[in-house]
């Protein structure tokens, strides 16, 4: 089990294309989404993962992740409660940290929200300035709550 420190953020800057360095295309899809926990099939690069999150904190949660066989997890799909989420994933580093860019589509297009997973804390101060409005905490943007109600209202 892994102990994560999630924050989310708007992007509102193109600054980070420049520094993207790899891509890739994700599905996802929830079988169970709850406050205060979640169950998550992810499909990327023909390989599949089955994620389970608990806790109510916002930045940290206990985390499991198992691969499973790709034919399971296409299967699963038949549970899924809400939508698939379809995004693409890019890889940015700035400041010795790795921030993941998700660039949404489908039905949630013209939403991009940017991750940082770290063991520590890291300030403000030294958050790149391409981040938007900060959005850890906020439900409506955690990826259980896109498959379940759709784009929030207000993204800017």
């Amino acid at each position: 089990m892994a102990k994560e420190i999630e924050r989310k953020f708007l992007v509102t800057g193109e600054g980070w294309r420049a520094l993207a360095e790899a891509a890739v295309s994700i599905r996802q899809f929830y079988l169970d989404a709850e406050p205060d926990r979640s169950v998550r099939v992810r499909i990327r690069e023909g390989a599949a993962l089955l994620t389970l999150k608990f806790g109510v904190h916002a930045r940290i949660r206990d985390e499991f992740e198992y691969t499973i066989p790709l034919a399971d997890a296409e299967e699963m799909l038949d549970f899924a409660v809400g939508c698939v989420v379809e995004k693409t994933r890019y890889n940015v580093r700035h400041g010795g940290h790795l921030y993941e860019v998700d660039v949404f589509g489908g039905d949630l297009a013209g939403l991009v929200v940017a991750e940082l997973e770290t063991p520590e804390d890291v300030p403000n101060s030294a958050l790149p300035a391409w981040l938007g409005r900060e959005v850890t905490g906020q439900t409506e943007f955690y990826n259980a709550s896109l498959a379940l109600h759709g784009r929030p209202g207000e993204v800017a």
